[in-house]
């Protein structure tokens, strides 16, 4: 599950909202330019204004295999893998958690 060995608890936070985020319907976009620059930006489902996602957060969530991208030029989609949406509802939901976890 979640484990807080070397990370910054406030890059856990923000994995955690990114994740939160995505289940509750918004949108992450990686906006790439011709120069090969990237952004990543999260689309609220409301419609409000997007803000930007830090990328070591986003590229640690890729590498744990959270998200997943469909690839496309110039606005890739950043989605949740199924794994992703498991750790997204056990964060979501109500109740107590165990000692020890950050879930």
């Amino acid at each position: 599950m979640w484990r807080n060995w070397g990370r910054s608890t406030h890059r856990l936070d923000e994995e955690q909202r990114l994740l939160r985020a995505l289940a509750n319907g918004d949108t992450l976009k990686a906006h790439r330019q011709l120069d090969g620059a990237k952004r990543y930006r999260l689309h609220p489902l409301d419609g409000d204004a997007p803000s930007d996602a830090s990328p070591e957060v986003v590229e640690r969530l890729l590498a744990r295999g959270l998200l997943a991208s469909n690839f496309k030029f110039p606005a890739a989609v950043l989605l949740l893998t199924k794994q992703g949406m498991a750790i997204a509802a056990a964060l979501s939901a109500p109740g107590p958690r165990p000692v020890g976890s950050l879930m």
